[in-house]
């Protein structure tokens, strides 16, 4: 996005002009609750680091001007432009702006309605004396002149894979070489912070390689772009699990990337004194000690597998494992295979084994949200993840920011109208499930696919197929009970059904990531920073109170030096960038006062 000259008398653009020198006037004079007053009195500023060190929503114009007088000191804006003409719908006014803090550039994207700000979101772009090495300040690549001493790009690259986690220690270390992992890994390459990635597989990919043969990503390509690489513009819409399984690891070896695989991490724990961490690693056999400033566990969204305590579970004679461990469908034709759950994983699960000639039956315990795939894209996120978005002048970094915009409070507002959109469209199909006997919700409110995920991170399947199946019952369906207990070669359901089994699938979901802290450093620690993920919308799986952004995701933990990173495609490219940057600001000894830490209020 670059600045462009802004139309003369254009009136939605001079309402954002208007505002925001208003607001550079007020936020200079040192008068925060003059700036709150720009704000509607239950209007919403969301800043991803660039004011608070922290991702925050500040909601009301009470807690807006507690951030403002709490640092503006340190912060010091300046340099507010609108940078490109605004738009008006329906009374909406909307603009990009650009600015500057005392030690970063920024961006940010305001709704105003009446002349005043509906939502503000504020974005770190670039720390100023720590700009990433590209574009104009891309590296030579060759060293021209003569050099006895010369070093090749290769040899250069040869020496710091030797030396790195041996004779010179890294500053991050990453747990976790997913896509989660490796971009992340990519954005702290970029800003020449040294770091190791480490993972249990041997490569990197391997997490999608080592999944059922059917699995594809859900989402869209132009939804799951990695950082600096997109896909190719031939690359299928929903890509195949050993597709993006060979995309990480040429990316990984594009981005030159220190990655560590078929290594475990046994034990971490952090130094006050030292304010360094200590972690014991097994690579490969070779067991060696890290000492890393910073430590993220990137394990994506999820923690441990929950895998339920059900009576019998030692008798049972046939196969069963986590849904995690479901090697695909291949091995059972004419096994007779039940699949407990009821979300994308059981789905998808489920129509693996009657491609394969099982007899499958689905135990859903409570109702899902199904949304069919191509009403997902048409409807829901078409707009901003498309190839007609695109065609549209779309991209990936607007788009991102754009969606990051909407306040999670308010985002219900914007998502319901959607699926009621979707409800209308697909009414004959909700119909078909629902005459199959399936539980179907919308969530909570009706708004769907993105609060449920955001909420709680389960509770929803996208169909690419499978919803047919149910509803044609040549996937066996049991709703409303749950298997109450496992006999030497059947399940007996909570209705007092019983079910002949010779496969058990447990698609019973994962637990909160702090679980992997519990694991790694301790159940102290755990404790201390609590559950990862949900906002405290007091919906099942997400406790109250409210708290306004997901729990202890890319930001400042209670335990110092603790990061947790994580999340889809589209979250994990996003908020790398941000995570990325408060890592970068450490390392180099910026200040970095937090605003707004929340308090633990939940364990697990």
């Amino acid at each position: 996005m670059t600045r462009t000259t802004l139309t003369p008398n254009h009136k939605p653009t001079l309402d954002a002009v208007a505002w925001v020198e208003k607001l550079a006037a007020a936020l200079s004079s040192g008068t925060p609750t003059q700036a709150a007053q720009l704000f509607e009195k239950e209007g919403y500023w969301r800043d991803l680091v660039a004011f608070t060190w922290n991702i925050k929503t500040l909601a009301g114009r009470s807690a807006i001007s507690d951030m403002i007088a709490a640092t503006m000191a340190t912060v010091a804006p300046s340099n507010w432009r609108v940078e490109q003409d605004a738009t008006e719908t329906d009374g909406v006014v909307e603009a990009w702006i650009t600015f500057d803090t005392k030690e970063a550039t920024g961006r940010g994207y305001l709704r105003l309605r009446d002349g005043l700000a509906w939502t503000f979101l504020t974005t770190m772009t670039e720390l100023k004396n720590y700009p990433e090495k590209r574009n104009k300040l891309r590296p030579k690549g060759a060293e021209h002149g003569a050099n006895k001493n010369r070093q090749t790009w290769l040899e250069k690259r040869q020496h710091e894979q030797a030396t790195l986690g041996y004779s010179e220690q890294p500053y991050c270390l990453i747990i976790g070489g997913g896509q989660g992992g490796i971009g992340l890994g990519a954005r702290l390459r970029q800003l020449e912070v040294p770091t190791i990635i480490i993972d249990a597989l041997p490569k990197p990919g391997d997490t999608w390689r080592n999944r059922y043969k059917s699995l594809s990503l859900h989402d869209p390509i132009w939804y799951d772009h990695m950082p600096y690489i997109p896909f190719p513009e031939n690359w299928p819409v929903f890509t195949p699990k050993d597709k993006i399984g060979d995309w990480l690891e040429m990316y990984t070896n594009v981005m030159e990337l220190n990655y560590w695989g078929s290594t475990r991490c046994t034990q971490a724990k952090y130094d006050e004194d030292k304010q360094e961490w200590t972690v014991e690693v097994d690579r490969n056999g070779e067991k060696l000690t890290l000492h890393p400033k910073q430590l993220v566990l990137a394990t994506g969204m999820s923690g441990i597998p929950n895998i339920p305590d059900i009576p019998g579970m030692d008798v049972f004679e046939g196969e069963q494992h986590h849904s995690s461990k479901h090697p695909g469908g291949e091995a059972y034709k004419g096994k007779k295979c039940v699949v407990l759950g009821a979300n994308n994983s059981a789905h998808d699960i489920c129509c693996a084994l009657w491609e394969n000639e099982a007899d499958v039956t689905m135990i859903q315990r409570s109702s899902t949200h199904i949304i069919k795939s191509d009403s997902l894209m048409e409807l829901v996120l078409g707009g901003l993840y498309s190839e007609e978005a695109v065609e549209n002048g779309m991209t990936t970094y607007k788009a991102d920011l754009t969606f990051a915009s909407i306040p999670f409070e308010i985002m219900p507002q914007f998502h319901i109208p959607a699926y009621q959109a979707v409800a209308e469209k697909d009414a004959e199909f909700y119909q078909r499930l629902t005459d199959a006997g399936f539980l179907l919700d919308f969530g909570e409110d009706g708004s769907g696919l993105f609060m449920k995920y955001l909420r709680r991170g389960s509770g929803y399947y996208i169909d690419v197929g499978a919803s047919d199946l149910v509803a044609n019952g040549e996937i066996k369906l049991k709703s409303g009970v749950s298997i109450e207990r496992i006999k030497t070669n059947s399940v007996v359901l909570t209705d007092g059904t019983e079910l002949e089994a010779d496969l058990i699938v447990y698609a019973t979901g994962f637990g909160s990531m702090n679980g992997w802290a519990a694991k790694i450093i301790s159940q102290e620690v755990a404790d201390k920073v609590g559950k990862c993920w949900g906002m405290g919308s007091n919906t099942a799986k997400d406790p109250g109170p409210w708290e306004g952004e997901l729990r202890n995701m890319w930001k400042p933990t209670q335990q110092q030096a603790l990061w947790f990173h994580g999340g889809n495609l589209h979250q994990s490219r996003h908020y790398s960038q941000y995570l990325s940057l408060q890592i970068k600001a450490r390392m180099e000894g910026i200040e970095t006062p937090v605003y707004g830490m929340e308090p633990v209020h939940h364990l697990s």
